[in-house]
């Protein structure tokens, strides 16, 4: 059996499920860490058997033995490190969102053509198991043409702080944080149509809310509690070239009863919801009906589905199959953020030719 020898950039939290993953693949072996903490890489790499240890992600990058890396740094580093990995001949994991600006994506998407390589986008809800499923109905023709899609992804009080919570390494907040996977999810299964147009609303009002008590919440490793840049919630509806549109929203905080996590589709046949459970709409002798597939991961499965991107990205690296999540959806990923940071800057609707 082919083993890929893999390098882990960066030790943050989402680097454990990276880490926990690979190490659950037979043909994968984790032989590098690099972090900026060389106590916290060395760590790593302990725990998990890697034989090299790196504070400088260009040592590491150096290493003619690493075949692939996977990216879980800082959003405002994913660009400089994607490129420099694939012209150093690595394949690359990228953990979403891809890059900051569209003009860095461009840049990686141009990398990624001169290179060879494989970059797949981190796009993790794609990998699984109610995305997959519902795909194959879509795919089928069951629910006919997507014409509509909903999704809200609301936090009460959920802004991690740290770099999270800092617009010059994160790029934005739950927009670019945590927008960005129920957009990606929708516009996957809506069969990646062109974006038209986009309008949206981002807004500040709420700070980070560090001071409520007695309800607890994720925070980065680097939390301070005065510290903030970035939005509290965004909303917007963006219109695409076969005439299809979705509207979504996303907060870190808000005066919200409880957490809401709500994914629907519409189409000329069925619909469908695939969180908060999977769950499909159809017709049939003049009556509509509600059917829930009998399968194990109803909802989105944290651990399952990155054990199921791993594992794709891994056969991708071995020349088994192509990715689901390349480059060039990553860029479209980034039109559509800054498409509606602009919108609600600039107070109109963006078009896109």
């Amino acid at each position: 059996m082919s083993m890929i020898k893999i390098g882990v950039i960066g030790c943050g939290s989402i680097s454990e499920v990276h880490f926990q993953a690979y190490e659950h693949d037979p043909r994968a072996t984790i032989y590098a860490v690099c972090d900026l903490n060389e106590e916290r890489a060395a760590a790593k790499a302990k725990q998990f058997g890697a034989e090299k240890v790196y504070t400088s992600y260009k040592e590491l990058l150096a290493d003619p033995d690493i075949e692939a890396v996977s990216i879980c740094t800082w959003n405002n580093t994913h660009a400089e490190i994607a490129i420099a990995a694939l012209d150093a001949g690595k394949h690359v994991l990228c953990e979403k969102p891809l890059c900051k600006t569209v003009e860095q994506a461009l840049q990686v998407e141009e990398a990624v053509r001169r290179s060879g390589k494989v970059l797949q986008v981190g796009f993790v809800r794609r990998f699984a198991t109610n995305t997959t499923l519902l795909k194959q109905f879509i795919d089928s023709g069951d629910l006919g043409e997507i014409y509509y899609a909903k999704a809200s992804f609301l936090r009460r009080l959920g802004n991690p702080g740290g770099w999270f919570a800092d617009h010059e390494r994160s790029g934005g907040g739950p927009l670019i944080d945590i927008g960005v996977h129920i957009i990606d999810v929708c516009w996957y299964l809506m069969g990646k149509p062109k974006i038209k147009s986009i309008t949206g609303n981002v807004y500040n009002r709420l700070g980070n809310r560090s001071n409520v008590k007695n309800l607890s919440f994720y925070q980065a490793a680097d939390y301070a509690a005065d510290k903030n840049s970035v939005e509290d919630c965004a909303n917007a509806l963006l219109r695409f070239e076969n005439g299809a549109s979705l509207m979504v929203d996303v907060s870190f905080t808000l005066h919200l009863k409880k957490d809401e996590l709500s994914v629907k589709l519409f189409g000329t046949k069925g619909g469908a919801e695939l969180e908060p459970e999977l769950s499909l709409v159809s017709e049939k002798y003049d009556t509509i009906l509600n059917i829930q597939p009998q399968i194990d991961h109803l909802s989105f499965d944290f651990v399952h589905a990155f054990r199921s991107e791993i594992s794709a990205f891994v056969s991708c690296c071995l020349g088994e199959q192509e990715t689901i999540s390349p480059v060039e959806d990553g860029v479209e990923l980034m039109k559509m953020l800054c498409g509606i940071y602009e919108a609600a800057e600039q107070g109109r609707e963006v078009t896109f030719e």
